[in-house]
């Protein structure tokens, strides 16, 4: 074996695997020990007792971590899989508000919106044109009623694109009760940029209707003798149903929600408020100039303001810090509002591409004298029509419009509170 193998080798301490020891003879300090890159010290330079706080404090965090993240899983695990219709985005959505998170959803939907506005120009997609179109002829009258029908067609609603499709603004028969068409509605575009989406406009006759305020068993919550559903043994004469406002519970309605002598939030004078009454009838308007508690009142869900007013859209609808958070109100997403007319009739809009002002001005078009905003975004505007003919006990419910929700939403626990419409 030679020499080269078996000498053992000197390495220049100024090498990168220096061991850190001076050559032998040298009169040089030793180097100093390279120090680890960690933000804590190695556990053989601990003592006992460090070392035993270092094992209570290490499992200390490891196990909160797991808490934390088994009570997320839990947590989220329970809005996915609660009763009702609702999506998932909705549920996730309705999580993150929950838990103090509205400001990321709300900026989430802000991204949304800027990566994919809604189109203008264009032309109305096929189905929903055959859905404008598809009017009624005229039915005759049966004998053995009066000649003059008690409720008729209304005129056609003049609508905000000229020259109108054919069919657009037309009324037609949505919901029947004793041979009159108490429900009917219409398809109009919401605008001469947004020609491509529909808004639909519903009328009901104040006459000839019932109308019931109903809870959601998660908004506002808690316990009220009215169910968060129509349920079976309930529905005979059902003809319509819409859905309610912003959340009460976070403060996004600004206002209140009393149902048979239970309140959550706090009913706010100068709120936009739904009213209904003992004897059926509903009411819109400001509460405490318009409208008022009173022992005839069962019930009130407040929204925001009203966007329409004696007859007119406010002066203010542009303000975006009235109807929704940032620039909200001047986004074009799916959006729903309820007025009512000079005759005490109700009329509702919702629709896919609606900003606060293109909003009010449709009801304004269909005849409110005083109108509110209900809720937006995809998930909760809603309007269905029920048709009794075949099962009266069970009618079929249609959706007006396509959203998020099947049309039979309310036949199962609803999340958020809804309005019932039941034919005298």
């Amino acid at each position: 074996m030679s020499r080269q193998t078996t000498e053992p080798r000197t390495e220049d301490p100024g090498e990168p695997g220096d061991s850190g020891g001076p050559a032998p003879g040298s009169a040089e300090p030793p180097p100093r020990r390279r120090r680890r890159l960690l933000p804590w010290k190695h556990r053989r330079d601990l003592t006992p007792e460090q070392l035993r706080r270092r094992r209570l404090v290490t499992r200390g965090l490891t196990g909160t971590c797991l808490v934390c993240t088994g009570w997320l899983g839990w947590s989220v695990g329970q809005a996915l899989t609660y009763p009702g219709k609702d999506s998932t985005t909705a549920r996730l959505a309705e999580w993150a508000r929950d838990h103090e998170l509205g400001f990321v959803v709300d900026k989430l939907e802000d991204v949304q919106y800027k990566l994919h506005p809604p189109k203008v120009g264009g032309d109305l997609p096929a189905d929903a044109l055959a859905r404008m179109q598809a009017t009624q002829p005229a039915v005759p009258t049966p004998a053995h009623l009066p000649s003059q029908p008690l409720v008729p067609l209304h005129a056609p609603l003049h609508p905000p694109v000229s020259p109108a499709l054919p069919g657009e603004g037309v009324y037609r028969t949505l919901a029947t009760a004793h041979g009159e068409p108490i429900v009917q509605g219409t398809y109009v575009r919401p605008d001469g940029d947004h020609t491509s989406y529909e808004a639909a406009v519903a009328w009901i006759s104040g006459k000839h209707s019932r109308f019931q305020l109903h809870p959601g068993f998660r908004e506002p919550g808690g316990t009220f003798d009215v169910p968060p559903t129509v349920p079976e043994g309930q529905r005979t004469g059902l003809v319509a149903t819409w859905n309610g406002g912003f959340r009460i519970t976070d403060g996004g309605s600004r206002g209140g929600f009393y149902l048979d002598g239970r309140t959550a939030g706090e009913l706010r004078d100068g709120a936009a408020s739904e009213v209904f009454y003992r004897d059926g009838s509903m009411r819109i308007g400001v509460w405490g100039r318009d409208v008022t508690m009173t022992p005839e009142v069962v019930g009130v869900r407040q929204c925001l303001e009203l966007m329409v007013d004696d007859g007119r859209v406010v002066p203010d609808i542009g303000n975006d810090s009235k109807w929704g958070v940032s620039d909200q109100s001047r986004m074009f997403v799916p959006r729903s509002g309820v007025g009512v007319t000079a005759e005490g009739d109700i009329v509702m809009v919702v629709g896919q591409a609606l900003s606060a002002r293109t909003l009010a001005e449709l009801m304004q078009r269909a005849g409110a004298v005083r109108a509110m905003p209900l809720d937006m975004n995809r998930a909760w505007p809603s309007f269905m029509s029920y048709d009794g003919t075949r099962t009266p006990s069970n009618p079929k419910p249609s959706n007006i419009l396509d959203f998020e929700d099947p049309p039979d939403r309310y036949y199962t626990r609803a999340t958020r509170d809804f309005v019932a419409v039941y034919a005298r």
